[in-house]
């Protein structure tokens, strides 16, 4: 396998290919879900947690976090089909969770779908564990761009 280098996102050298990577990764079809609109709002946020990993200039993988002064959060993890079952999606969660640490993190949490029996299985393996928990939300339209 090549040589995977993990590092910043940066809208100028990423944006294309992780919007790419983005749509055949998770096929998100809701407008708040939207790449463009999801980066778009990480990038004005300016926290920095937002990563790519590479293979010379190539995005294969993204990782994004947050974090509010006492739990991170684990978001956008995906790693290009061919790149898959190398290790690639275990070096950027380990990534962000070291990045997370090191600014007093002391949680991480993360939500995915119910049914993806293989992504609760991944993150098994890298020590999380099911929560008994309801995630409830709601969406502010007004800052949603549908068109």
């Amino acid at each position: 396998m090549n040589s995977i280098t993990i590092g910043p996102y940066s809208d100028k050298a990423h944006r294309a290919e992780v919007v790419a990577l983005w749509e055949i990764v998770f096929g998100y079809e809701a407008a708040h879900n939207k790449p463009a609109l999801v980066i778009d709002k990480k990038v004005s946020f300016g926290d920095a947690l937002f990563f790519v990993a590479l293979v010379g200039d190539v995005v294969i993988g993204t990782v994004m976090a947050g974090y509010d002064g006492h739990r991170g959060w684990i978001y956008s993890v995906a790693v290009s089909p061919a790149h898959r079952r190398q290790g690639v999606g275990a070096q950027l969660v380990r990534f962000a969770e070291r990045v997370l640490t090191s600014k007093g993190c002391v949680k991480v949490n993360l939500q995915i779908v119910e049914e993806n029996k293989g992504v609760t299985a991944f993150y098994g393996v890298l020590g999380y564990a099911v929560e008994k928990r309801v995630s409830m939300g709601k969406r502010f339209h007004e800052n949603i761009d549908t068109a």
